[in-house]
């Protein structure tokens, strides 16, 4: 359901003046820091990066809960900056404020013909609704609930239904030309498994080699299961003798029918798992659903293709994914691309009816200049912040950050950020006070680096913290803005 309660709104909307009209008067109360903390400016002097190519703004969660209005530092929070992954922030929120947290996806299943003796006369059609979580286990347990309708056979085709997003042109290597980088996956209304092919490497001494499996099965694609062991010996103690094992292996996966390596598998690098994004990613669909069938004892005498259900046709069944607020934890622990972008175009489905990129900006713009205004409207392009167009201000960010903490959906939204030094891309933080006490959301490009996010301090104050860089050099000041957060921790605590 969207989110239109007339209350509701007028609740986020007040929050947000009362906010605004804080950090306003604070301002003028007590003017806050124009200048870096000294450890934070010796730090982007290491990584070789100006101090103006970064923006900054630490300020209290919740100005009207302690009295502590003005910012603890401001420096060039106005400034419109490429935020990488933490755009990530705008489509999560966004998404619980008009979704809604329990707001899940529905993949509909049609049986077009009839069942009788195990045998479906017929096609089957599968009709995918943006979904960020068809993986691997819950299209098996799809494929599981159409066995139990008592098919087994299935003399037609299995048609997939892929209408529900506008067709894109986006091609996995338009990016950074990298195009096997599960990373850089594109969006699909029947995603399935990130369209990528996870291998799994175990070393056997006994046979001198190490055994590969794949998952999905790929209908179609031959795929090499075993490779040389390089020379080594095994144990933790020679851990360190691993290195590059992806580059030893001398992967070929140029060919999508075809998944093969040339080179050998280090002993000493143990059990390995690598993912890869699938070489044709237009066929993956079908071939991971063909596969799957087959290897579940399912037989097709047609083919897996592109297809559409029946207008007001009823689904035999539909396979519901997690609650949105499970989902964004993925989306935001491990800056999950695809599945933000999932949900950017799910934001312009549930209104319209139909997705783009195109509609869902407009969807979020719309959300934003009713939550906050004109001021500090961000610039988006697909939603995940993926993008070299994406801009928005930290002042920005932390109006959202602070709208959020004071919003009914703050433990949601909170605790799908990473902790720093506990969980997802922040678990092998080196901040030293920090951790334990941040949930930030990360970001990270060649030109750009980021964080925001909640840092708590052990007075019990609540500080939201927003730093950007943006240089050719940025991801080498990521020290610099994790000493940020740790100065924020010290002054919260005055």
């Amino acid at each position: 359901m969207l989110f239109n309660s007339s209350r509701a709104r007028f609740m986020v909307r007040l929050a947000s003046s009362l906010l605004a009209g804080l950090y306003s008067l604070g301002a003028v109360a007590q003017a806050p820091s124009q200048t870096l903390p000294p450890e934070v400016a010796a730090l982007l002097a290491r990584a070789k990066v100006p101090q103006g190519a970064m923006a900054a703004l630490v300020v209290d969660a919740a100005p009207a809960l302690n009295g502590k209005s003005a910012p603890l530092l401001s420096y060039r929070a106005n400034t419109a900056m490429n935020p990488a992954s933490v755009m990530k922030l705008v489509t999560t929120y966004a998404g619980l404020e008009l979704l809604g947290p329990s707001f899940t996806w529905n993949t509909p299943v049609y049986v077009d013909g009839t069942i009788a003796g195990g045998v479906l006369q017929g096609n089957l059609v599968i009709q995918g609704k943006g979904d960020p979580k068809l993986v691997l286990e819950r299209l098996w347990l799809l494929l599981r609930r159409v066995q139990g309708l008592g098919i087994k056979t299935i003399t037609g085709d299995i048609l997939l239904d892929r209408s529900a997003f506008a067709a894109s042109a986006q091609n996995p290597a338009d990016f950074d030309d990298q195009p096997l980088r599960p990373y850089n996956a594109a969006p699909d209304a029947l995603l399935i498994n990130f369209k990528s092919v996870v291998m799994t490497f175990v070393p056997n001494l006994a046979s001198g080699n190490a055994s590969v499996s794949f998952e999905p099965p790929l209908a179609g694609v031959q795929a090499q299961t075993s490779v040389p062991l390089s020379a080594g010996q095994s144990g933790s103690a020679t851990l360190a003798a691993c290195g590059d094992y992806r580059a030893q292996l001398q992967a070929d996966f140029s060919d999508p029918l075809r998944m093969a390596f040339n080179g050998s598998y280090p002993v000493a690098c143990g059990e390995k798992v690598w993912a890869v994004a699938y070489a044709d990613p237009t066929s993956y669909a079908e071939r991971a659903v063909a596969g799957m069938w087959q290897e579940m004892g399912g037989k097709l005498g047609g083919r897996v293709r592109e297809g559409r259900a029946a207008p007001n046709q009823t689904p035999a069944f539909e396979l519901v994914s997690p609650p949105l607020a499970e989902v964004i934890r993925d989306i935001n622990k491990y800056s999950n691309n695809v599945m933000a972008q999932q949900l950017f175009l799910t934001l312009s489905l549930q209104r319209s009816g139909t997705a783009s990129n195109e509609a869902s900006r407009e969807e979020v713009s719309s959300w934003w200049r009713e939550r906050f205004g004109e001021q500090d409207l961000p610039v988006l392009d697909n939603g995940s912040g993926l993008s070299r167009l994406a801009r928005i201000t930290p002042q920005g960010l932390a109006r959202l950050l602070q709208t959020a903490y004071v919003s009914g959906t703050m433990p949601e939204l909170m605790a799908s950020l990473p902790i720093a030094g506990v969980d997802g891309t922040l678990k092998r933080s080196k901040s030293q006070l920090s951790q334990g006490w941040a949930h930030l959301k990360t970001g990270t490009l060649r030109d750009a680096t980021a964080l925001a996010g909640y840092v708590h301090t052990p007075s019990g104050r609540r500080l939201v913290v927003v730093a950007i860089v943006n240089h050719p050099n940025a991801p080498a000041a990521r020290p610099a803005l994790e000493a940020l957060v740790d100065w924020a921790v010290k002054q919260g605590g005055r």
